[in-house]
């Protein structure tokens, strides 16, 4: 069995995860930015934004039974 290029090629998929989230977060941005010309649906986006990540903050922390001593 040959194993010459196999801990080059598992160190190619960090990198790969880097870019593929980096490419994902780079047209959600392209996608979006438009939208902050207006005011209205700037605030809108961002109470979403900040709203979604409170949901997701307390759900977790609520399934985990996270609490501070």
């Amino acid at each position: 069995m040959e194993f010459e290029g196999f801990w080059e090629n598992v160190l190619r998929y960090p990198r790969y995860m880097v870019s593929l989230i980096f490419g994902i977060f780079f047209f959600l941005w392209q996608q979006i930015q438009p939208l902050f010309k207006n005011p209205v649906t700037a605030t809108v986006i961002l109470t979403l934004i900040i709203g979604s990540f409170s949901f997701l903050y307390f759900t977790l922390k609520a399934m985990l039974g996270i609490n501070p001593v």
